[in-house]
């Protein structure tokens, strides 16, 4: 389980078919161990290997088909959460790592110091989504502005925007979403209700 605050970057060093090698600052991996959960650009992955000053994650086929983790490049900059504990402070929200699925980004749009990013993404997606409620873009925990059936809008500040890989998204690029955890249950219990 992770909080949806992004800690550290890292950059990619060699993407395979079966996992990941990600490079990261030495304070990052201090106590992170093989067999632990890391969040990568919101998808929790497990650690099969570890260096002073990288490790290695592996990813199966269906992981690459649902997030955006196969586009990955040697140089591509990733958004980095080590698990909460049960004394963490949680100031994002609830993220499994269990990507839904990818948003393409429609626009990006100043509004005084901050950004407004716009995305569209899959209709069976969208049901998840309400407005003032929390959604994890690429792992970032963020509050979402306006919902539609087609897409929604974010808010970034300017600390986001800086710590963060959003400032690298380009129109038309991928991103990995993990709609509001409870906003399933609900639409679940719902649906078996219904039936």
């Amino acid at each position: 389980m992770f909080t949806g605050i992004i800690t550290h970057l890292g950059t990619v060093l060699r993407p395979t078919s079966t996992g990941l090698e990600i490079g990261t600052p030495r304070e990052f991996l201090v106590r992170v161990t093989k067999g632990e959960s890391i969040a990568v650009n919101g998808t929790c992955l497990t650690v099969v290997r570890r260096r002073p000053t990288a490790f290695t994650v592996a990813v199966i086929p269906e992981t690459f088909r649902r997030t955006q983790l196969g586009s990955l490049r040697a140089g591509s900059r990733v958004n980095l959460e080590r698990p909460m504990t049960a004394q963490s402070f949680l100031s994002g929200h609830l993220v499994q790592g269990h990507v839904d699925g990818t948003a393409r980004l429609r626009r990006i749009t100043r509004q005084g110091n901050s950004r407004v990013l716009a995305f569209v993404l899959p209709a069976p997606l969208a049901r998840y989504i309400v407005e003032k409620g929390s959604i994890a873009v690429n792992g970032v925990s963020l509050t979402v502005m306006t919902a539609t059936r087609s897409g929604f809008t974010v808010g970034i500040i300017p600390h986001t925007w800086e710590h963060t890989t959003l400032q690298a998204l380009q129109v038309g690029d991928r991103v990995n979403i993990e709609t509001d955890l409870v906003a399933k249950y609900v639409a679940k219990l719902f649906r078996k209700t219904a039936s």
